[in-house]
């Protein structure tokens, strides 16, 4: 009975239960709610909007912004005051990203990806909860890209990222555990200690004076440094484009009839290369791209194949280009973005070469995001974190060890110098951090020594130890003989009477030097590399006229491919003893004088 009376005092005052009502239903969403978030985190974070205070150059100050961390990707919203106005005029794409790159009491810094054109004071910052991540897969390989990862070549054309390899013959090699595409943040930690191991296998590049010389190792930092206009990007794409040859013929040999047989002299996994480039222009980035995709074939190195060999060396290559008309904050990011592609292949299992052209041009950019962010000059206005902003970088090269697949990523930074100087602050930051450098000088370019690289200051501190075992028996006094060369030419100047053993040096090291010159874009492969190497230093070549050497290699490379791709391809001699025996070295000798003696050199 007291229970009827108080229900009917309850549904008299109409009030009281909806009130009643009400707060049942705000206990119920509110356990549920706190619920979610204990499932989660220990603390409800609400998502806070920030206003843009201040655009200028690129960068964004933002107020009133909670919740977000360094790197964090924000999204800015027009003000609804100008949001009709912007739809009325068609502008389809109304939100412009960005990234956190500086947290102040007062405000937060955000550097703009896009036109900054339609970001204005009064708009509102939506902070995304993720930091600047890109999506990476296979489809990327044969691409041109931005920092951003769109689409620059063909627009109309998606990136497939799950797509599968032309066949199965790599289909280890691609992605290992990861075979389909995902994001993959651009700013992730370097690999540790444990999980590295050192530099063991050659990187095979191509260029006589740089395999024989100045080795480079799989998971190697090897700087390209020099002025501009000395030929330090046609090194790089040189490299580039010898490792599509050995890519190409790996799979060719796979094919052949001798089935699981792969020949020593080649590299036991594909090498997948990225070209950077940072502030370049759109011609450049246009002439690379074709100069990558023109068809090449294996006979071009009579390379015996029963399929059709025609390839291009953008089908392993992928291009990250942000051009000299992007912002300050797309040139930053470029070299990120392209590592991030390149840990792809590295953490498969597979190897990695990237080129990072230049380094110069990004610290630039980073310069002058800086001093936008009014953070304090250095030495030469650069921030003083600017030493980190390539360590960080560099770091992620690095031969993995074989617990976590044994896959390597090589980097070879560009630097420009200003009239040599190598003692400026960016070169000597950067050569600190690399594992050697490959020095291009311009007197030597002015000669008409192409590749221009001066052999006494380039060094490779751990190549020796990946060099090719039988390149390093021959080659071992190679730098010696042109070191010595260079002393007595500068005595040889002032016009004193030399002895016999001074004409001696003076007339071999003319030929080194000369059978040592290559044409741009004519990577060799490392056995007609060897037979060049001891035909200068056995002094077989001593006797002959200097005119003549530059006609003398290409007949010689010819009939060598010709006639030994036995040697050229599979020797017994470089592939299984692992070292040049006197047979090898009468087997060179006497064909050398046949071609000589046929050609009346």
């Amino acid at each position: 009975m007291k229970k009827i009376n108080q229900n009917l005092e309850i549904l008299k005052n109409k009030d009281q239960v909806k009130k009643t009502k009400v707060k049942k239903i705000v206990v119920r969403r509110k356990r549920k709610y706190t619920a979610q978030v204990d499932k989660k985190t220990s603390k409800v974070q609400p998502v806070l909007l920030g206003e843009v205070e201040k655009v200028k150059d690129g960068v964004a100050f933002v107020t009133r912004l909670g919740n977000v961390r360094f790197s964090e990707l924000v999204s800015f919203i027009p003000a609804p005051s100008r949001l009709k106005s912007l739809r009325s005029k068609g502008n389809s794409n109304l939100i412009v990203e960005g990234m956190v790159v500086g947290i102040e009491q007062d405000y937060i810094s955000v550097i703009i990806f896009g036109d900054e054109r339609f970001v204005k004071v009064g708009d509102r910052v939506r902070p995304r909860g993720n930091i600047v991540a890109i999506n990476v897969g296979i489809g990327l390989l044969g691409r041109v890209i931005d920092p951003l990862g769109n689409v620059l070549d063909d627009p109309s054309r998606p990136v497939e990222l799950n797509k599968s390899p032309k066949d199965d013959l790599f289909r280890n090699y691609y992605i290992g555990r990861v075979v389909t595409g995902y994001s993959r943040p651009v700013e992730i930690q370097a690999p540790g200690i444990i999980v590295r191991k050192s530099v063991n296998k050659p990187l095979l590049t191509g260029l006589n004076c740089v395999d024989s010389m100045v080795p480079i190792g799989l998971g190697q930092r090897e700087l390209i440094i020099g002025d501009r206009q000395v030929g330090k990007t046609a090194v790089a794409i040189d490299m580039i484009l010898n490792q599509a040859f050995l890519n190409e013929t790996l799979r060719n040999s796979l094919l052949s009839s001798e089935g699981a047989v792969v020949n020593k002299l080649l590299p036991s996994k594909p090498c997948y290369c990225i070209y950077v480039g940072i502030g370049q222009k759109q011609s450049t980035i246009a002439r690379i791209a074709k100069l990558l995709k023109r068809p090449r074939t294996l006979f071009e190195r009579n390379v015996s194949t029963k399929r059709s060999s025609v390839f291009s060396a953008l089908n392993y290559t992928i291009l990250v280009a942000s051009i000299s008309s992007d912002s300050a904050p797309i040139q930053f990011l470029a070299p990120y973005t392209g590592c991030t592609v390149g840990e792809l292949f590295r953490d498969s299992g597979s190897n990695a070469v990237i080129v990072y052209d230049d380094l110069s041009k990004q610290a630039v950019a980073y310069r002058q995001m800086s001093l936008l962010l009014r953070r304090p000059p250095g030495r030469e206005a650069y921030p003083g974190d600017v030493f980190y902003l390539h360590s960080r970088l560099l770091e992620r090269a690095a031969q993995m060890s074989d617990a976590v697949g044994g896959g390597s990523l090589t980097a070879l930074p560009i630097i420009e110098t200003m009239a040599n100087d190598v003692s400026a602050y960016i070169p000597t930051n950067v050569i600190s951090i690399t594992d050697g450098q490959i020095f291009l000088e311009t007197e030597l370019f002015n000669q008409g020594i192409r590749p221009a690289i001066n052999v006494g200051l380039s060094v490779s501190r751990v190549g020796s130890a990946a060099q090719f075992k039988p390149m390093k028996q021959i080659a071992g006094t190679l730098k010696l003989e042109l070191a010595q060369y260079r002393e007595v030419m500068e005595f040889a100047k002032f016009g004193a009477s030399l002895d016999a053993e001074t004409k001696r040096q003076l007339n071999r090291g003319a030929r080194l030097v000369e059978l040592l010159k290559q044409g741009q874009y004519v990577p060799l492969e490392v056995s007609v590399q060897i037979v060049f190497v001891f035909l200068g230093i056995s002094g077989l070549l001593d006797g002959r006229k200097l005119e003549n050497l530059g006609q003398l290699k290409a007949v010689l490379r010819s009939y060598l491919r010709q006639n030994y791709k036995g040697m050229v391809t599979s020797s017994n001699y470089l592939q299984t003893a692992n070292q040049i025996d006197l047979n090898f070295k009468k087997l060179v000798v006497n064909d050398t004088l046949y071609v000589l003696a046929t050609n009346n050199f």
